[in-house]
């Protein structure tokens, strides 16, 4: 019986250390990682793919981009994903003064935007190989959400 429990505790350790799920839900079982006091940003990695999705306080779904290699794709996931858009490395994030950043980390910069109708673009930006740090363990960190 101890073995068994074991087992059984060592397993539910493991299950708990996995990625976590919930892409396209409005409240994903992930850690919020928004820079912003006006939005939850959740982010996934899968297969050195990372995955932002961009939901408002209320737990709307607006857009989410999947991140590699200098690439961001927008995925068909959200309320306003028709208007989100991906920006090429190097260039300004955007031209509105009522654009906030969302999220930020070493690779990819993401804004979110309000627009009149009520929806929000979201603009995704890849960092520039110049950019980009060059101590691996800086790279990964995750600018600190504000308190």
């Amino acid at each position: 019986m101890l073995a068994v429990a074991v087992v059984v505790g060592f397993s539910s350790a493991a299950w708990s250390a996995a990625p976590s799920t919930g892409l396209g839900q409005a409240w994903p079982n992930a850690a919020d990682v928004s820079v912003s006091p006006h939005y939850h940003v959740y982010r996934f990695v899968l297969d050195g793919i990372q995955y932002i999705q961009v939901n408002d306080l209320g737990g709307t779904v607006h857009a989410a981009i999947a991140a590699a290699n200098g690439t961001v794709l927008v995925l068909p996931i959200g309320v306003d994903a028709a208007k989100a858009k991906s920006a090429v490395a190097g260039t300004s994030a955007t031209a509105s003064s009522i654009a906030e950043t969302v999220y930020q980390d070493a690779t990819v910069s993401v804004s979110a935007t309000p627009q009149s109708d009520g929806s929000v673009q979201v603009l995704a930006t890849p960092k520039a190989a110049a950019d980009t740090c060059s101590n691996p363990g800086e790279c990964s960190n995750v600018v600190a959400k504000p308190q």
